[in-house]
């Protein structure tokens, strides 16, 4: 489930699974895609922000609904709804608790993350075999450095919010609760930039990263994971409780 609210300029987006620390299933990637699509459309909105209810940004893939997301692996926009594509406009995280696995993708994708104390960022999807598929890959390295990247992709480590900080995966870190209103001051400070400018900038930056070739080369990859069937059994493995702890 997603929420959406306008405030002046800035659409603010939650994922709202609570009970599921806020794991994306189909619907809710098709809502999150949705979304998005309407954001870039819609010329009184400047930038976004996206944060989870309930004390959680969100846990990745609802493994649960596995076997629905996979046939979204390949989807242009990414199998958690809008993660292969550059937005027009910017994009804040603002990041409570649990930011893991492909919600630690879609945090990524954001060109800001502001993190409360006591947030946690990893990709646990490591422990059962499922893929990064929507572009942690090739966005953490960038932002993080490769050495950095490659430890936390290969170990699948659970991170504080001061780790991340220091990797420079965090750009700010607020008291618990607070992530949301420091998000909101942040974006009203750029939304009274003059827009043409400050989006186009954003964009030549991107864009030297050629990004769409990025998303082609993980979504081969990730697909040839999914094809074998082992994040299935390693899905299984998790629903049945069988967790490891690094």
């Amino acid at each position: 489930m997603i929420k959406t609210s306008i405030v002046d300029h800035i659409l603010i987006i939650s994922i709202n699974r609570p009970e599921k620390r806020n794991a994306i299933d189909l619907k809710t990637a098709q809502e999150l895609e949705k979304t998005f699509i309407n954001f870039e459309k819609d010329e009184n909105l400047y930038i976004s922000i996206i944060y989870g209810e309930g004390g959680n940004f969100s846990s990745g893939a609802d493994l649960s609904d596995l076997n629905n997301l996979e046939k979204r692996s390949m989807n242009s926009n990414g199998p958690l709804g809008f993660t292969r594509r550059i937005l027009s406009k910017p994009l804040i995280a603002a990041v409570s608790g649990y930011c893991v696995a492909g919600g630690f993708e879609l945090a990524l994708w954001a060109d800001i993350r502001i993190a409360e104390q006591g947030s946690q960022f990893g990709f646990l999807e490591r422990r059962f075999g499922v893929p990064l598929i929507d572009g942690g890959t090739q966005r953490l390295p960038l932002i993080a450095g490769i050495g950095n990247a490659l430890y936390l992709i290969l170990t699948g480590k659970l991170i504080n919010a001061d780790e991340a900080f220091k990797m420079g995966i965090v750009n700010e870190i607020v008291p618990t609760g607070e992530s949301l209103s420091r998000a909101v001051e942040i974006a009203e400070i750029i939304t009274k930039y003059p827009q043409i400018t400050l989006r186009n900038d954003r964009l030549a930056l991107y864009s030297s990263f050629e990004f769409e070739k990025r998303m082609e080369i993980e979504a081969k990859f990730g697909k040839e994971v999914l094809d074998s069937k082992v994040p299935f059994e390693g899905a299984k493995k998790f629903l049945n409780g069988k967790r490891k702890k690094l």
